[in-house]
């Protein structure tokens, strides 16, 4: 579910439509990510950089310094909010087409989303922040803003949990892509936009090294492989409830529905091929 519902949360941090919201707000547009942090952080409220730092887990302190708190003092929270949902329904009437958003498959796909969401965020806090921030957000009405509100939910919810995974782990910020590209998830350059120096890579690369999960070619070991496997499995059982909520039949029937849309978002080439979150990998 994790693998067809990215894609369409994902289509926001590279669509061109969702860049002219950001620069109808005031950010500068010629690099994705003062768009990225805000429309990213601000379910969260005006979060400081320590706080996305945390949340986010994979950027430098000091890159997310670069754009935290200055995106905040461009546009406001509710202000990015809003231009979001824009840049949602501008995208995806772009990338799936009017009939798509408009159809009944794409209804029923929303409230089964929609379904799984709201079940996978309980009332009241639970330590999964992003999850639950995005959960807090009133949901709109049109059926491919739902859709789209409801894979920001899950996949901020999974992402939660995976962090949880990573410490139980013992991985760092930067240990996680070190170890996440010595399995193969992505080559190690597509990693370098998380902001790490090359000094930081390399000495994460000696630690990892140091705990026999790195061969001296960057390569993962055995014992590598087996503690990454570990944590994908943490982060599935982390991750079931909602789906556990649905239930078979109903999660089988927005897999299928959501089959059309999926296409829509590989076939659009907006999206990466490679990437840091190993779609496709992994």
């Amino acid at each position: 579910m994790w693998h067809l519902l990215e894609p369409l949360h994902a289509l926001l941090y590279y669509a061109p439509e969702a860049f002219d919201e950001a620069a109808a707000l005031g950010y500068d547009t010629g690099e994705r990510w003062p768009g990225y942090f805000a429309w990213r952080a601000a379910p969260l409220g005006t979060p400081g950089r320590d706080r996305v730092t945390s949340a986010f887990h994979s950027f430098s302190p000091a890159m997310v310094a670069r754009y935290v708190p200055a995106v905040w003092d461009i546009a406001g929270p509710a202000d990015v909010l809003a231009a979001r949902l824009r840049a949602v329904d501008r995208t995806y009437r772009a990338v799936l087409g009017d009939d798509t958003v408009t159809g009944p498959d794409l209804a029923e796909a929303a409230a089964l989303a929609r379904r799984a969401a709201e079940a996978a965020v309980p009332s009241g806090p639970g330590g999964r922040p992003l999850a639950e921030a995005n959960a807090r957000q009133p949901w709109p009405t049109a059926p491919h803003l739902v859709l789209w509100q409801a894979a920001t939910i899950l996949r901020e919810h999974r992402g939660d949990g995976h962090l949880a995974a990573l410490a139980a782990a013992g991985l760092d910020p930067v240990e996680t892509l070190v170890s996440f590209a010595a399995i193969g998830a992505a080559p190690e350059p597509v990693f370098e936009s998380r902001g790490w120096s090359p000094a930081e890579w390399s000495a994460a690369r000696d630690r990892l090294a140091a705990r026999g999960l790195l061969h001296p070619d960057g390569t993962a070991t055995e014992t590598g492989r087996a503690l990454r496997a570990e944590v994908e499995r943490r982060t599935d059982e982390a991750a079931a409830a909602p789906w556990t909520a649905l239930g078979p039949d109903a999660t089988n029937r927005l897999a299928d529905l959501l089959g059309t849309p999926w296409l829509a978002a590989i076939g659009s080439g907006l999206l990466p091929a490679e990437n840091t979150l190993g779609i496709g990998k992994v």
